[in-house]
């Protein structure tokens, strides 16, 4: 753990949440991928959605992004809803996709220029968000490569910066560090934290690896489409007498399993 952790109080009823899910369910025919899903990421909140493979995690984020139609529930983005904003309402987020999606044959600079235009912003401006990203991500005196020449971590690295250029109040990750050695993940883990607590951005951050997650992070806990644990890491290991998240992770799939049972 470092100590970018905030004190800020998450639970004000004063602040507007940078994403508000409530009662979302969602079907792959018969199949239920998810269940009745409600939960708020509050503006400097880094939140981790921890499940195992085919909880629903990908489901979730097909829907927010859009890729997927919300038939059941509301998705807000700052206060504004799919239903009455539409596409409107995805302006204030940044994505980080797990499979990536820069053009390999344009320099990182081109990469970054060609997005800042897709989303309006002036040259000036993009120049120096793209200098102050990349350079937060020790990235900017590879500016000028190919990114086919740069290594996996390099390439989720610029992707991160490209997410932030416009500044979004949500950043949402899917599973960012996969196939990443542990030195960049570390570095990975450790700036979108400090995102989260020096600059109130919201982070959703989808997950599998423990060791990604701080014990000051709100932890969501997905199973077979289900949450079955919201709150902060330290309440969560309080209540399932756990001294580590991955020890409180397997209790709670456990009491889960035996509920069902």
């Amino acid at each position: 753990m470092t100590d970018l952790a905030t004190d800020q109080d998450f639970t004000s009823e004063d602040v507007t949440p940078a994403i508000s899910i409530d009662g979302v369910s969602y079907n792959y025919g018969k199949r239920k991928a998810l269940d009745d899903v409600s939960f708020q990421v509050l503006p400097g909140q880094f939140t981790a959605l921890l499940g195992a493979n085919g909880a629903g995690k990908s489901t979730l984020l097909s829907l927010i992004t859009r890729l997927f139609d919300t038939a059941h529930g509301t998705i807000s983005i700052d206060g504004k809803s799919f239903t009455s904003h539409g596409s409107k309402a995805l302006a204030p987020l940044g994505v980080v996709f797990q499979q990536t999606t820069l053009d390999l044959d344009l320099s990182v600079r081109q990469n970054l220029r060609y997005f800042a235009r897709l989303r309006g912003l002036p040259s000036t401006f993009a120049t120096k968000r793209i200098e102050e990203t990349l350079s937060a991500l020790e990235m900017f005196e590879r500016v000028d490569e190919r990114v086919r020449d740069l290594n996996g971590g390099h390439r989720r690295r610029v992707e991160i910066a490209r997410s932030m250029l416009h500044q979004p109040k949500l950043l949402l990750l899917d599973e960012p560090t996969v196939g990443l050695d542990i030195h960049t993940r570390r570095v990975i883990v450790n700036h979108i934290h400090k995102l989260a607590s020096e600059e109130n951005v919201a982070v959703l951050w989808t997950t599998h690896l423990m060791d990604e997650i701080w014990d000051e992070d709100h932890l969501i806990v997905l199973d077979k489409g289900k949450i079955i644990e919201d709150g902060t890491v330290k309440e969560i290991l309080a209540k399932n007498g756990a001294s580590s998240v991955s020890d409180a992770f397997e209790s709670i799939i456990v009491q889960e399993e035996e509920r069902l049972r």
